[in-house]
């Protein structure tokens, strides 16, 4: 990381010696480089949409998993996991480019076909979900029941209130996950971002600057921008959270 710092201040193309540039390179990013605000608008657009639509997938689902009981439970739960489990594999992603073929060739639905590949994969933070529904105490349903309160009034009131500790930790932890997408963008774009640079994620940009043009200082710089911005979304997610997480020994 060190190493990497210093590089952001260089002219460096791998072969020969890194040569300092101070402030360039950080300067070509913002003020001379159209394809670096692309990619940020695109993976803006992409943390944007796939991230509350896995969350939500994968809360619906746990919902539904927790309402099961027995060996029904367990199987559904693998079998909703399993997804997941392929990661971002280029197979998958393979994949999924023949599945939407049409839609990858169309600058307006590109992006798409990435998010949705995202949102497939809700397994992890479905399992995760899935513990945290176990550990809230059934006597609080109960109590509600007693008082009259249907299933969408025990979810407002109850669920969401007590699982939202895990709902932030799923939160920052996607967040940070869709900030880092690679191979998906990479595998569906044909390793180019398009069609029309529709889905030129931040991160095969740097790819690209760094593996394919050998621009590795430039390349260190986008790394390190990207660092800081993860580093800031977290802060503000944690400084909000004050006002909607709860936790069991709050009063």
């Amino acid at each position: 990381m060190v190493v990497s710092l210093y590089l952001s201040f260089t002219d460096y193309d791998l072969f020969n010696e890194p040569q300092w540039v101070g402030l360039d390179n950080y300067a070509k990013l913002f003020g001379d480089d159209p394809r670096y605000l692309q990619s940020v608008g695109v993976t803006l657009k992409y943390v944007a949409w796939s991230v509350p639509l896995k969350l939500v997938l994968a809360l619906a689902v746990a919902l539904l998993l927790n309402s099961l009981r027995g060996k029904g439970q367990a199987f559904f739960r693998s079998a909703f996991y399993a997804p997941s489990l392929l990661g971002a594999s280029v197979g998958l992603a393979l994949a999924w480019r023949a599945i939407f073929d049409t839609w990858v060739d169309l600058p307006d639905t590109s992006l798409v076909t990435i998010v949705l590949l995202s949102a497939w994969q809700f397994g992890a933070p479905m399992v995760i979900f899935l513990a945290g529904l176990q550990q809230i105490p059934r006597d609080l349903f109960d109590a509600a029941a007693v008082d009259g309160a249907g299933w969408w009034r025990k979810l407002a009131s109850i669920t969401l209130p007590m699982l939202s500790p895990v709902l932030f930790f799923n939160l920052v932890l996607e967040t940070i996950h869709a900030f880092q997408a690679f191979t998906q963008a990479f595998v569906v774009s044909g390793g180019r971002g398009g069609p029309a640079d529709s889905t030129l994620f931040y991160t095969l940009y740097l790819y690209e600057r760094g593996f394919t043009e050998f621009r590795m200082g430039y390349a260190s710089a986008m790394a390190w921008v990207l660092l800081v911005a993860i580093a800031l979304i977290t802060a503000v997610l944690f400084r909000t959270s004050r006002y909607w997480v709860f936790y069991g020994d709050e009063r």
